[in-house]
Parts: C-alpha cells; sequence; structure tokens
C-alpha cells in the first residue's frame, strides 16, 4: 500500500512532512465510466457515465487512511442510443428518477504492484449496496503541464471491474442479455486549492 501511494505522492511533489490526507478532486470532463455487455450473443453494447464527482483523500504518511468517493446521477448514463436509454431508465430496469445516484465508497486499499492496487469498497445502484473490487492502476502522477491547472499535482488512474446485473436488481432479460457486465474507468483527480 505505501508503496502504491507514496509513488503517487513523490511524483506529485507531495512533502513528506504532511500528515493529514490531501484532498484530489476528479477531474469532471476527463473522469469516465464506461461499461459494456452482450446483447443476445449477437453485439457488444457500450454505454457510458461522464461529468460525474468525487474525490480522492490521499494520506502520504498513512496510505491505510486514503479514500475514494465518487457519485453521478442514474440519468447521465447514455449508450448512443435514446430508446434503449429510455428503456434502462424505465421500471424494467432502473426505474429511474431525478436526484437517483450511484455511489462508490472504499473500504480498503490493497496494493498489488508497484503501480497497482486493488480499491474495494460499497457499490450503491438502484438502492442495493454490494461490495466491489477495483483493479486499479495509477497511469501517471505529476504536476499538471498546461492551463489554468499548470503545476498543480494531478494522479490518473485506469480501473476495471466485474459486475452482475442481477446483484443490484437490474438483471432483466438475463441471461440473453449478459448479466454480466464489464467496467472500465478512467479518471483524473487534481489537488483541491
Amino acid at each position: 500500500m505505501k508503496q502504491f501511494l507514496l509513488a503517487a505522492a513523490f511524483a506529485t511533489g507531495a512533502s513528506a512532512s504532511l500528515a493529514a490526507p490531501e484532498k484530489f478532486e476528479l477531474d469532471a470532463s476527463h473522469s469516465q465510466v464506461v461499461f459494456s455487455y452482450s446483447h443476445l450473443g449477437f453485439s457488444t453494447t457500450t454505454g457510458m457515465f461522464s461529468g460525474f464527482e468525487g474525490e480522492i483523500m490521499f494520506d502520504e504518511t498513512d496510505p491505510a487512511n486514503s479514500s475514494v468517493s465518487v457519485s453521478m446521477p442514474v440519468m447521465s448514463m447514455f449508450t448512443g442510443w435514446e430508446a434503449r436509454d429510455a428503456h434502462i431508465m424505465s421500471g424494467d430496469f432502473f426505474g429511474a428518477a431525478d436526484g437517483d445516484m450511484v455511489t462508490f465508497i472504499s473500504t480498503g486499499i490493497e496494493v498489488t504492484g508497484e503501480n497497482t492496487a486493488d480499491i474495494i469498497g460499497d457499490l450503491t445502484m438502484n438502492g442495493v449496496t454490494k461490495p466491489v473490487t477495483l483493479t486499479t492502476t495509477l497511469s501517471r502522477a505529476a504536476p499538471y503541464p498546461f492551463g489554468p491547472k499548470q503545476g498543480s499535482p494531478t494522479m490518473g488512474f485506469d480501473a476495471t471491474a466485474m459486475l452482475k446485473r442481477s446483484d443490484f436488481n437490474l438483471g432483466a432479460f438475463a441471461p440473453a442479455v449478459s448479466d454480466e457486465v464489464e467496467v472500465r474507468i478512467s479518471i483524473e483527480a487534481i489537488k483541491a486549492e
């Protein structure tokens, strides 16, 4: 754990004397959650959540005290076809309403390599909370290179997970439409001012 998070701290120029977690906010314009599933075995359908909020509380001196939290409106999901999106928001699946959220709150981090870790947490979706493990890679940690954020400590992560729709009471038409959904996440997080 320490090796994984300290590598990010050194690359972002964090001071070794810091004792409290530092807040990094997700850059909504460069963070996405992409999901895909098999439709009847004929095709793979892809959808996305984008423009969501979240933060990483990064504790250099006590990495076990670091955390991740993300929230996104259910109705911000899109697949590129309005009729399908409307169906997914209908009573067959989410029965979504304004204000309904998908949230992920970490409960622990386990280092698996020099720049990889498993982030374990609680995913809440459709009123159901289940534990989920995100297989995560630190893709880059460095000062932001240009523009208004130039010089700000920034971290980028890619993560994957496999979910079962039925675990969240979203299993309509399974197994013809695959119960398993592959999730790919890419985020940028910038140190809060």
